[in-house]
């Protein structure tokens, strides 16, 4: 049997908040120019000024509505916004380290960047013993600070996971606490050479994702637009067309065709992935392509920022394996190619090319790294234990303080029918909540064999 927590008949749709990603309905009409977008619009929250939200629509780009004009798409949804919102509220008190990571981390910032946060917090003891499952992950409504509770944290931590590392070793990483400070000596034991993997061989594979979205751009307006002329155009007849001027290299025609249908799906994939299609199939291009594109942004993949940072985790992960220490802060000449990628200075090409030429550099500081081949998981085991036992010394102590007698009250568990039982042999597999935010993330549970 699986528990589930709280109705919903307490929550207002038109006030719970919306984080950032959220799928959202619109309640009015919006005219944009000679456009009228009417009410019943699904979009996606991209965005947010003040008491306004953006909202990327679909087929037709990002559109900004006051929050009582909207109301989140899925039930779930609504389940995870409020759940997120009352985390984040109860809990931002317990966090115990903080750090400001990014651009500004990086010496890479500009005066439009972002200021992110990323940090660890501690849950309460009364959080951890009762049926209900705590948070274990708070996040701001816009997404610019995130922390992770501090089991999930050594976890990430011991695979070597690039953000969780970055959080222990930059220059701004504070302890708000001694549970903090504590994590932070310890951080050494989180180091291996697991970091070629985690770092460099990842970015290497998103530089796979990078070239591959190049080539997703070469034709996809060419594409749109032999749509929106030829509406009749099937994906077969599309291939075709396409597979007759793309220089892609293929044993026969037949060959060439299916590049350029794989080409097309992957097409629609990504659109789809961005919120422009409402469904992943070339009946949505097609209509797609014949709405107004001049105000959307299709390159989400292409961006500089993916770019330049794809550049400087394989740096990053070079310089740790050969020095066996890091500065995040990146300095000299890498610091100004980075800048120039970042701007736009540099084509797409330019810039795979150079991620490319590192990969000499990386396989041999792997070769000649003195880092452990694994990170050191008693010393981890030990600092996790010491931390549990903290909190929960601080709370039968009563000691002053959010993890003590002024920790915020647990959450309650209660039955919840939802709103109807389901059809029968719908019945959902015990632990397979679909809700948003209670599937644990995949590759979180420390193997025997990591490392």
């Amino acid at each position: 049997m699986e528990l589930r927590l709280r109705g919903l008949t307490h929550l207002d749709p038109l006030a719970v908040p919306l984080p950032h990603g959220t799928e959202v309905t619109t309640r009015v009409d919006r005219v944009l120019g000679e456009r009228r977008v009417l009410q019943g619009a699904i979009g996606r929250v991209v965005g947010s000024a003040g008491a306004e939200l953006d909202v990327m629509l679909v087929g037709v780009g990002v559109v900004r509505y006051r929050r009582d004009e909207l109301v989140p798409r899925k039930t779930g949804q609504v389940r995870h916004a409020e759940r997120r919102s009352a985390a984040w509220d109860a809990l931002l008190p317990a966090v115990v380290l903080e750090a400001v990571v990014g651009s500004r981390a990086w010496g890479l910032a500009n005066e439009g960047s972002d200021t992110d946060r990323r940090g660890v917090f501690a849950l309460p003891f009364p959080w951890t013993t009762g049926l209900a499952e705590p948070p274990r992950d708070l996040v701001s409504a816009d997404g610019s600070a995130s922390y992770w509770e501090v089991e999930k944290a050594i976890r990430q931590a011991l695979r070597a996971d690039p953000n969780t590392l970055e959080l222990l070793f930059v220059r701004t990483a504070e302890a708000r606490d001694d549970i903090g400070a504590w994590i932070l000596e310890a951080r050494d034991a989180f180091v291996s050479s697991a970091i070629y993997g985690s770092f460099g061989r990842y970015a290497l594979s998103q530089l796979k994702r990078l070239s591959q979205a190049h080539r997703l751009a070469e034709h996809r307006e060419r594409v749109l637009d032999w749509l929106a002329n030829d509406p009749a155009m099937s994906l077969d007849d599309v291939a075709r067309k396409l597979a007759a001027i793309s220089p892609r290299a293929a044993p026969t025609e037949a060959d060439r065709e299916l590049q350029a249908k794989e080409y097309i799906k992957q097409l629609y994939r990504s659109l789809h992935d961005q919120g422009l299609l409402p469904a992943r199939d070339f009946a949505s291009l097609a209509a797609f392509a014949r709405a107004d594109r001049t105000s959307l942004d299709l390159s989400r993949d292409l961006r500089p920022k993916n770019a330049y940072n794809l550049v400087r985790l394989i740096a990053t992960a070079i310089r740790w394996l050969r020095d066996g220490e890091v500065d995040l802060v990146v300095q000299g000449d890498l610091r100004e190619t980075l800048l120039a990628i970042k701007s736009g200075a540099w084509p797409l090409d330019r810039t795979i090319e150079l991620a490319e030429s590192m990969t000499p550099d990386l396989e041999a500081a792997r070769l000649a790294t003195r880092l452990p081949p694994h990170p050191d998981v008693p010393r981890a085991d030990v600092l996790l234990r010491r931390v549990r036992e903290e909190i929960a010394r601080r709370h039968l102590a009563a000691e002053p303080g959010p993890l003590g007698r002024d920790a915020p009250p647990a959450p309650v568990a209660a039955w919840d029918d939802r709103d109807a039982a389901p059809a029968p042999g719908n019945d959902p597999t015990p632990g397979n909540d679909p809700t948003p935010g209670n599937d644990p993330t995949p590759g979180n549970e420390l193997r025997k064999d990591d490392g």
